[in-house]
């Protein structure tokens, strides 16, 4: 999960572009074939180690508990933007990205997030970042 810095006037910005879990390419059931994969072709007069197979599933399991807590804290900062942003409407923002600056007239949620639009017509992505006041 990448965070970028946290706004003045309470604006966290969440530059996370795709979901942890999205981007991950072993799942579970694909495991416990590789698992199972691994028990069929090991040698008989050298079997792995059950504790270290074990240790493999346990670490398994941490990790895919790992990927639905960020999932679970992406979605609480992203509730978070979007009851905070309204607030922003009438204040003067600047980017943090490339320095614009302007006076928010109104905002825009969609599924890719949130961006206000300054009176100027610019539009300020709030993921990116923006600090709140002059």
């Amino acid at each position: 999960m990448n965070v970028t810095p946290v706004a003045q006037g309470g604006v966290a910005a969440n530059a996370a572009s795709k979901s942890d879990s999205q981007s991950a390419t072993l799942d579970y059931n694909s495991f416990l074939k590789l698992l199972l994969q691994q028990m069929k072709s090991q040698d008989p007069t050298h079997p792995v180690d059950q504790t270290q197979m074990l240790a493999q599933l346990a670490s398994f399991s941490n990790v895919g508990q790992t990927i639905k807590i960020n999932d679970k804290l992406d979605a609480l900062i992203g509730s978070s933007q979007t009851q905070a942003a309204p607030s922003l409407i009438g204040q003067t923002v600047t980017s943090l990205v490339d320095g614009t600056t302007g006076v928010v007239k109104s905002i825009e949620i969609t599924s890719s997030g949130s961006s206000a639009i300054l009176t100027s017509g610019r539009k300020l992505e709030l993921s990116q970042g923006i600090r709140v006041g002059t």
